[in-house]
C-alpha cells in the first residue's frame, strides 16, 4: 500500500508538471515534423549504399531517399556530414519494460504464476517509462520482440518501439506471438543437481502436459469456430482464457514462438511442430546449439532468432567461439536468422551481439541484416520496417562510425518520425560527473 502511494506521488511529480522538468533543464519528448537529413551517407540494407545523399521524414514516413532529394522550405535540415544513416535495429528477443527492479516483486512482470498462462499478453504489462528504454535506444535499438519466461505457455510477446507513452501506441503492426518454452531434456545449468533419470520423468511429464494442452485447445478451436459458423454468442460456450489465447496459433492467424536450445530438444520441437501442423507459423527461438541441428532447421523452412550471441558454450568439450559463430553456421545452413540478446537491462549491447557475429563468420552486411531487415520479414513488417526506403516509417538513426564498434556515438535518433533526445539515464550520470563542482570533497 504506501509502495503504491509512493509510486503514484512520484508519477504525480514526474510527468504532471513538465514545465517544472524543462525549467531544470530536461529536454522535451520527441517531436514530429519535417526533417531533411542533408551530405549523409545512407545504408538502406536492401540496396546499396548512397554516398553524400538526403533523407527526407515527413511526419513518421521517410517521404524521399537518394543523392538528389528535394528539400522543402519547411524542412528542418541536418547537415549530416560524415555521417551514417542507418535503420533502426531490431532485438528479436527481450524482457524489455517487463521488469525494472530485479530485486523487487512489484516490477517483475515478464513472469506469472503456474506453467500453463497464454492468455497473459506482455504487452499490458509493459512500462513506457522503464529507465531502460532511453538507455536502449541511444545506442540505435529502436524495436524489440518483449517477451514472458517461465512456465511452459508463459504468455504472449510483442513487437514494441521504444518511444510511446502507452504500450498500445509502442505496439508495432500488431504483431503478438504465443510463447512456448519447449520441455528439455538437458539439465537446467551447473546448479542443476538432478539424476538422469529425474530429468527424464520431468520431461516426459512436460511433454504429456504440452500434448494434453495443445489437445485440448484444438477441441476448444474446433467448438467455438462452429459457435461462430452458427452465429452463437460466446456466453453459450464456456470461456476458457488459456484456451482462447492458443485459438489463434491452432487456426494458423498467429506464430508460435519455440524456446528451445539443446539439439534434441530443437529436434524434438520440429518434429513436434510438424505432427501438429504448426511448422509453418513456428518460429525458433534461442537455439544455443542450432549449429548442431542445422540442416534439419533448413529444411522445416523455419527461422531462427539466435542469441544470445555475447555467451559461453553449452559443453565444456565445444570451442569458445561456438556461441559467436552460430548465427553465421545456420546462415550458412540456409536458415534464415535474427539475433536477439535474450536480456532487459543490456538490450543496449545488442549492437556488439551483432559485431561478435560479423567477425566470427557472419560478415558486416549479414549482420546488420540480421537485426534489421530478416526480423522485420520475421515478423512480417517488413512492408514498414527493417530499411531505408520511401514509404516506409523512419526508425532510423546516425552515427560517426560503424555501429557494431563500441567508439562510434549515435549523433540523431528517430522513431515513428518522432526525433529523440539522445539522453538516457546514462548520459545524465555521465555529464553529472563530468562536470562535479570542484572543491567538493572526494
Amino acid at each position: 500500500m504506501y509502495i503504491r502511494s509512493f509510486l503514484i506521488l512520484l508519477i504525480a511529480v514526474l510527468v504532471v508538471d513538465p514545465a517544472s522538468r524543462l525549467a531544470h533543464g530536461q529536454k522535451a519528448p520527441g517531436r514530429q515534423g519535417t526533417f531533411a537529413l542533408t551530405n549523409a551517407r545512407i545504408v538502406p540494407v536492401t540496396s546499396e549504399p548512397i554516398d553524400n545523399g538526403t533523407l527526407l521524414i515527413r511526419a513518421d514516413t521517410i517521404a524521399g531517399v537518394g543523392p538528389s532529394v528535394d528539400v522543402p522550405a519547411d524542412a528542418e535540415v541536418i547537415d549530416a556530414s560524415g555521417l551514417t544513416v542507418y535503420p533502426g535495429l531490431f532485438d528479436s528477443g527481450t524482457r524489455l519494460g517487463l521488469v525494472e527492479v530485479g530485486s523487487l516483486d512489484e516490477t517483475r512482470d515478464f513472469s506469472e504464476i503456474g506453467d500453463l498462462t497464454p492468455e497473459m499478453r506482455a504487452l499490458t504489462a509493459v512500462n513506457p517509462n522503464s529507465v531502460t528504454i532511453p538507455v536502449t535506444r541511444v545506442s540505435g535499438v529502436t524495436t524489440v520482440i518483449t517477451a514472458p519466461t517461465g512456465g511452459l505457455f508463459p504468455g504472449t510477446a510483442a513487437l514494441i518501439d521504444l518511444h510511446g507513452y502507452t504500450p498500445t501506441q509502442m505496439h508495432q503492426g500488431g504483431v503478438e506471438l504465443v510463447v512456448l518454452e519447449f520441455p528439455s531434456t538437458g539439465r537446467q545449468g551447473r546448479w542443476d543437481r538432478r539424476s538422469t533419470e529425474e530429468i527424464e520423468k520431468a520431461a516426459d511429464k512436460a511433454m504429456e502436459k504440452l500434448n494434453e494442452m495443445w489437445d485440448e485447445a484444438a477441441l476448444y478451436t474446433r467448438i467455438d469456430s462452429a459457435r461462430q459458423a452458427e452465429g452463437r454468442e460466446l456466453e453459450d460456450v464456456e470461456y476458457v482464457p488459456a484456451m482462447q489465447a492458443l485459438a489463434p496459433v491452432v487456426r494458423g492467424d498467429m506464430p508460435l514462438l519455440v524456446r528451445a536450445n539443446k539439439a534434441a530438444d530443437i529436434r524434438s520441437a520440429l518434429e513436434w511442430a510438424a505432427e501438429r501442423d504448426v511448422i509453418d507459423r513456428m518460429v525458433l527461438s534461442g537455439a544455443a546449439e542450432g549449429w548442431r541441428v542445422a540442416g534439419a532447421i533448413a529444411d522445416a523452412n523455419v527461422p531462427v532468432l539466435a542469441g544470445p550471441v555475447l555467451s559461453v558454450p553449452t559443453r565444456d568439450s565445444d570451442r569458445y567461439d561456438k556461441p559467436y559463430r552460430n548465427a553465421a553456421l545456420l546462415q550458412d545452413a540456409g536458415v534464415q536468422v535474427a539475433l536477439r540478446t535474450g536480456d532487459a537491462e543490456n538490450v543496449r549491447n545488442l549492437p556488439f551481439h551483432a559485431g561478435f557475429a560479423a567477425a566470427y563468420g557472419m560478415t558486416r552486411e549479414n549482420a546488420l541484416r540480421a537485426v534489421t531487415i530478416e526480423p522485420a520479414r520475421i515478423f512480417g513488417v517488413d512492408d514498414r520496417l527493417g530499411s531505408i526506403e520511401v514509404g516506409k516509417q523512419a526508425n532510423l538513426f546516425v552515427t560517426d562510425g560503424d555501429p557494431f564498434e563500441t567508439k562510434t556515438t549515435v549523433h540523431h535518433l528517430f522513431i515513428q518520425g518522432y526525433q529523440i533526445p539522445i539522453q538516457s539515464r546514462h548520459t545524465k550520470l555521465y555529464d553529472e560527473f563530468l562536470n562535479r563542482t570542484p572543491g567538493v570533497s572526494e
